[in-house]
């Protein structure tokens, strides 16, 4: 059985992200149910769909405000790096390692995205930005310093008044 299924819980009501997000969790399940013989490949295929998929969401965040050494990308650089760890592991035979964290990285990637994901989602939709266009519709909603923290309303000073008003 796969450690993560999409469901309702995961949509976070921005398509570009909900799409890409769905694709990982697709791909995640055939890394699961994958023979051994072609595990690695579609291990490489994960880490590949992963690097793309969290390069555009860093690349999201820059253009909305967000400092480049915030948690949300810092995690991603860690995942990534553990998942090419298990690639090379994989290479070496131990197929475990990768099986292991495939389990692993399903429950990770849930609560990343119904946190850390889903207050960037609210935070894009507060900037007006489009996603697919790369266009800022709000440009008066940036904040005025770069958010540091792990989601879209944790790290700005500004948001922390609006949150405890």
């Amino acid at each position: 059985m796969a450690s993560l299924e999409w469901n309702a819980a995961l949509i976070l009501d921005l398509p570009a992200m909900d799409a890409v997000h769905e694709e990982f969790v697709a791909l995640l399940a055939r890394v699961e149910a994958a023979p051994d013989e072609s595990l690695c490949a579609l291990w490489g295929e994960l880490i590949a769909h992963t690097q793309q998929h969290f390069d555009q969401e860093d690349r999201w965040m820059q253009t909305t405000g967000f400092a480049t050494g915030n948690c949300h990308s810092q995690q991603h650089k860690v995942v990534l790096a553990v998942m090419r760890e298990g690639a090379l592991k994989g290479a070496q035979g131990d197929l475990a390692t990768i099986r292991h964290m495939a389990a692993e990285l399903g429950p990770w990637f849930s609560h990343h995205a119904q946190n850390m994901d889903a207050a960037l989602a609210l935070h894009l939709r507060r900037t007006g930005f489009d996603p697919v266009t790369g266009q800022l519709l709000a440009p008066q909603a940036l904040p005025e310093q770069p958010i540091t923290g792990c989601g879209g309303a944790c790290g700005s000073t500004e948001h922390k008044e609006e949150a405890a008003a």
